[in-house]
């Protein structure tokens, strides 16, 4: 077994890089490396010079810089881990925060065995996730621009009746008569941009499902098995697969559960215990996209005609899992709307049992994988 001799933090910008080490005890602080530019050979000749490769460990947070940085380390032989930065423990203290400070608390607890690594994706998924999180950032501002153009009739004194964003909806925001040749610009603005985000989106959908039909090994599994349930189409089973990976590095649906924050949040002392709302102390995309998917499980049990599309050449293990998720969550929403349960408290605790069957999805596919 190979002892780490040096465990190394690294602040990394996208113009600098701070460094820190930790090569004593876990009582020994960790001391300053300096700062370098953000260039690659630099650093892996600046961590060689403390140790050879194989003796050395090093951590940074995840950034915008991406996983570049820790694909090139271990390729290199160094062992590099990614620690999301919510994940961090935080030690009370002087409220200073600086890039030195931060790059020697990452080797300190690097020492110590706290930190918990991300998973590194590999570059299909990543591909594939960065062409997800497109078509987010397009919903989003599609969102934001229907926001103001909703501002914008209101401050006017036009209401619509009804539902909204519809093709109804669009011809009444293009029929009415604004009085001011600058209003009736400002209305072409709005609803011309949206219309194309509503295009592109579109576009973005079709070729999200294109590429994740394409997906190969156990990702392509995982992503064809997943759709087996209800309500989880092509673009809600392309984000969970590209957002987390193989679900077997999941050791129990709780354990999954926790890490997206589904979880209710607790503080419990003696024999007193308070629960409140669920975390979100994790992937934001994935969460998002079950409490969408889960507002089908308030419909009766049942299988449509594209349903039992996509769960042809599926094995039966997976599709019995599938129906049994049906019945379990139409249950648990009729008991909690029941008891009075507010809709959306409902939904969040069904989207976390949703994800419970995800994992067990998971589980299957993986040892079929294997």
């Amino acid at each position: 077994m190979v002892k780490i001799a040096k465990f190394v933090g690294l602040d990394v910008h996208k113009e600098t890089i701070a460094m820190a080490v930790s090569d004593g005890g876990p009582v020994r602080a960790a001391r300053d490396l300096g700062e370098i530019p953000h260039d690659i050979p630099k650093l892996v000749r600046k961590l060689l010079s403390l140790a050879p490769a194989e003796h050395l460990s090093v951590v940074y947070e995840a950034g915008p810089t991406g996983y570049g940085l820790c694909r090139e380390l271990l390729a290199r032989g160094i062992r590099c881990i990614i620690v999301a930065p919510n994940r961090v423990p935080q030690m009370p203290g002087p409220r200073i925060k600086t890039d030195k400070r931060d790059a020697r608390h990452l080797a300190h607890h690097l020492r110590m065995g706290a930190l918990s690594p991300i998973t590194l994706p590999d570059l299909e998924l990543e591909a594939l996730r960065d062409l997800v999180r497109a078509r987010e950032d397009a919903l989003q501002h599609r969102r934001r621009l229907r926001q103001q153009l909703a501002g914008f009739f209101l401050r006017l004194g036009f209401r619509h009746e009804g539902s909204k964003w519809t093709k109804t909806h669009h011809a009444w925001c293009a029929a009415q008569r604004l009085g001011s040749r600058a209003q009736e610009l400002a209305r072409t603005h709005y609803l011309d941009q949206i219309v194309r985000l509503d295009r592109e989106i579109g576009e973005l959908s079709e070729h999200i499902a294109t590429i994740a039909d394409e997906l190969h090994g156990l990702h392509g599994e995982l992503y064809r098995s997943l759709q087996a349930l209800r309500g989880v189409s092509t673009l809600v089973a392309a984000t969970i697969v590209c957002e987390l990976g193989d679900l077997r590095r999941f050791k129990s649906a709780g354990q999954l559960m926790s890490y997206l924050g589904m979880v209710p949040r607790e503080h419990s002392s003696g024999s007193r215990t308070w629960r409140g709302s669920i975390t979100k102390a994790g992937n934001p995309h994935v969460r998002r996209v079950l409490v969408e998917a889960v507002w089908s499980a308030r419909l009766r049990p049942a299988k449509s005609k594209v349903l039992l599309q996509r769960q042809e050449g599926l094995p039966p293990v997976v599709t019995d899992i599938s129906w049994q998720a049906q019945k379990r969550l139409h249950a648990r929403y009729r008991r909690m709307r029941a008891r009075g349960k507010p809709q959306n408290v409902t939904i969040i605790a069904m989207a976390r049992e949703l994800l419970g069957f995800v994992w067990a999805i998971g589980q299957q596919v993986g040892n079929k994988a294997a």
